[in-house]
């Protein structure tokens, strides 16, 4: 097996150079802490996984609720975001991770009409897309974005979002400087959240100390949307706390998907 020795060193100059930004550093720090450090809560992992199971219900059974028409709509828009994004990302030399539920984000945002969108996580743009041309469909509503580069790459600033039209992104505020900073700012300067989806951090302390600050300050009617919950139980105790009754685990492409509405 060959050690790609130049790759090796491009990855470490990469993260020393993030690290010497005073405001990626401490995103960085806190990062490594939760990896470490992170509970994975209070039903132990086991057990969380036969629960998962238990519960779970395909992507494709799941939108059989919705209208027919609508689920040909959004299934003729996740195929044409794969041609989209397929030309773009065959371009770039790295991975940016997959997306989201995309057909899902796409059919409750057109049903459900917001006027107001909150994601964390972004990476190439998938979900972002999906909401955007839902909201440009419905003809009103905004997306708002919270993001942290990947500091093993260099310049990542510019593959945010790589995936997401140009024509889609007048509807469309990203902040990058990751959730501590960007969710307040959010927060500050909008009203209530009609739609909730959370892909950032995948500790369990990093979805507590976000989720808090967005449940908050969604309407008595938002959807809450929580991908690749397997990762620990914060999903099973969030819908515990809060006493959820209308909440959903959704399998899709070989992870699950937290789904609540309020």
């Amino acid at each position: 097996m060959k050690f790609n020795v130049a790759g090796k060193f491009s990855t470490l100059k990469n993260i020393a150079m993030a690290a010497l930004d005073p405001a990626k550093a401490g995103v960085m720090v806190k990062k490594v802490q939760r990896r470490l450090f992170d509970p994975k809560g209070a039903m132990p992992h086991d057990q969380y996984a036969a629960w998962l199971q238990e519960k779970a219900i395909p992507m494709d059974t799941f939108l059989e609720r919705y209208d027919a028409q609508l689920v040909t709509e959004a299934q003729a828009f996740v195929v044409r975001l794969a041609h989209h994004s397929e030309s773009i990302l065959k371009t770039i030399p790295h991975d940016l991770g997959g997306g989201g539920g995309v057909p899902l984000l796409y059919i409750v945002t057109r049903l459900k009409k917001p006027g107001v969108v909150v994601e964390t996580g972004v990476a190439a743009g998938f979900s972002s897309a999906s909401f955007l041309a839902a909201l440009e469909e419905n003809g009103s509503g905004h997306l708002y974005s919270s993001d942290f580069p990947y500091f093993r790459i260099e310049d990542p600033e510019k593959y945010i979002g790589v995936v997401v039209p140009q024509d889609l992104k007048q509807r469309w505020s990203l902040l990058t400087k990751g959730d501590a900073a960007n969710i307040p700012r959010i927060l500050a300067q909008i009203g209530k959240l009609d739609i909730v989806h959370y892909d950032s951090d995948k500790s369990y302390a990093g979805r507590h100390a976000v989720v808090g600050q967005l449940w908050d300050q969604m309407n008595p009617s938002a959807v809450f949307i929580m991908d690749d919950i397997q990762d620990n139980a914060y999903f099973y105790d969030l819908i515990t706390e809060k006493r959820c009754t209308d909440y959903s685990v959704i399998s899709y492409e070989n992870k699950y998907i937290g789904y609540i509405q309020l």
